[in-house]
Parts: structure tokens; C-alpha cells; sequence
């Protein structure tokens, strides 16, 4: 989901304040959803503290497993732990953004640019062209770490053994009590008209991220939100029909392929 480019280039200004935008809380879920994208081009204006505290307010409406509440949110606006965290996610996107653009460059719709042919119907040229936005979006982000207002890092508390070969079941119980209030901090940061989006390089060393945030061994960080008013605009995202990824009953029974709703008159 790759953010509008554009070429503003904004100083520090003075944000809104909670009572300013609050109202905007009213926006329809449904026009949140369908216009939720990752905005990573963020303004380095200011976030009024009470905003971030009632996007994670409603963060923890989401469900967890078997109601244990176990989360915890850091948030962090200082700049110094912000240039460290950044630090991480450069020496991980130095591989990682490598490794992508080079599989971009590809010819023939493969590699990451397939991925995206995949899901817009678009041709390789343009499939080519979209993810480089977004590799370019990512590298923005990566470049100005440090000057992204506010960082939230959600985690979880206790209930992953270190160290011991588990099932796989037992990290997607464990995650899926982070992962939706997640996406409703995402969606109330949508309807304040805020930026953000879901990264995870930042933390790609745990250790140092403990070291960092100053967490416990019991307390687990999951991924990073960055939030801050956008340079860039949030819209309508392209997806794929969703009749072309559901299966009926098992995998390859797909009866509904191509068919959407969401274009579809009232009856």
C-alpha cells in the first residue's frame, strides 16, 4: 500500500488539537476501511498527546485471546530513541530494500512486481512502476526516521516461551491478541486524518529493541506505527475481487471468482 508522493517539503508546525479534530471520529466505518492505506511521508508536526491516547483508547476495544487484556503500547516522541530505532531499520532495509528493488528490476511480471500485477490486473511495466512507489515510500520513511513525530510501538506481555521450539499454533495465538488492535489504532488514526502505517524492521533485532525501549523479557514488542499528520493523501486502494481469493468448503473451489460488492447498486 504505497502512500502518495509528492514533493512538499513541510517545516515543524503546530498540529491540531484533540478537541479540534474529535468530531472526526464520526467518519463511517466503512469509509475507513476503503480508504485506509499506509502513509509513510508524514509532516514533522507535532501530535497532540490526547489524539495518540485515543487512537490507543480504541486500540483496546479489539478482542484478545480469552479476554487477557495482556498488551502494552510505547509510545515514543524523544528523538534520540527514535535515531536508534532508525538505526535498526536502516541496517535491516539495507538488505531487505536491496533484495526488493533488485527483484523489481526483474523482467517478465516475476518478483515483487508480480505481486502487484497479481492483485491490480495491471501490466508488468506498471506493476514495475507501482512497486517502486512503494520502495520509494518505504525508503522516504527509512531516510527521515527521526523526524516522524510519534512512534507507537505495540507489545505483548508474557505468554511467549523464549528460546523453545513451540508449534505454530502457538505464535498465531499469541500475535493474534496484538494484531487487532492494531488495525483499529490504524483505522481511528484514518479518521483523525493522521498518517501511519504497520512496519516491523525496526525491530528486527529484539534484543536491541529491549535494550532501547527499556523492555522486560516479559514484554515482547511487535511492530511499529509511526503517526503524524500526512504530506501525502489518503484515497481508494486497488485490490482484488474478493470472489478470486475465497474458497468454498476447501482450497481450489472458488465458485464466486471475479464477482465484487462493493461497485454493486442497492437493490
Amino acid at each position: 500500500m504505497a502512500d502518495v508522493e509528492t514533493n512538499e517539503h513541510a517545516e515543524p508546525g503546530q498540529g491540531p488539537t484533540y478537541e479540534e479534530v474529535r468530531d472526526r471520529l464520526s467518519m463511517p466505518l466503512v469509509e475507513a476501511m476503503t480508504t485506509q492505506r499506509a502513509v509513510r511521508r508524514l509532516r514533522p508536526d507535532p501530535v497532540d498527546d490526547d489524539i495518540v491516547l485515543r487512537c490507543i483508547e480504541l486500540a483496546l476495544k479489539a478482542p484478545t485471546g480469552s479476554n487477557g487484556q495482556n498488551w502494552e503500547f510505547v509510545v515514543v516522541t524523544e528523538r534520540a530513541t527514535k535515531a536508534a530505532l532508525g538505526r535498526q531499520y536502516r541496517l535491516a532495509w539495507n538488505l531487505y530494500g536491496g533484495v526488493g528493488r533488485w527483484l523489481n528490476e526483474q523482467q517478465g511480471g516475476g518478483g515483487l512486481a508480480g505481486v502487484v500485477g497479481r492483485a491490480t490486473g495491471s501490466s508488468a511495466p506498471a506493476d514495475r512502476e507501482a512497486m517502486a512507489k512503494i520502495l520509494r515510500a518505504v525508503q522516504w520513511q527509512v531516510d527521515h526516521f527521526e523526524e516522524l513525530p510519534v512512534l507507537v510501538i505495540p507489545c505483548l506481555r508474557g505468554g511467549k516461551p523464549p528460546y523453545l521450539p513451540v508449534p505454530s499454533i502457538a505464535a498465531t495465538s499469541f500475535y493474534g491478541s496484538i494484531y487487532p488492535s492494531v488495525q483499529n489504532l490504524l483505522l481511528a488514526a484514518r479518521a483523525f486524518g493522521l498518517g501511519a502505517s504497520l512496519i516491523t524492521l525496526p525491530l528486527w533485532s529484539v534484543t536491541a529493541a529491549r535494550r532501547i525501549l527499556g523492555l522486560p523479557l516479559s514484554v515482547h514488542p511487535v511492530c511499529v506505527v509511526p503517526l503524524g499528520w500526512p504530506r501525502g493523501r489518503y484515497g481508494p486502494t486497488t485490490r482484488r475481487a474478493v470472489g478470486d481469493v475465497v474458497h468454498k468448503e476447501r482450497y481450489g473451489t472458488r465458485p464466486w471468482v471475479g464477482r465484487r460488492l462493493e461497485d454493486r447498486p442497492a437493490s
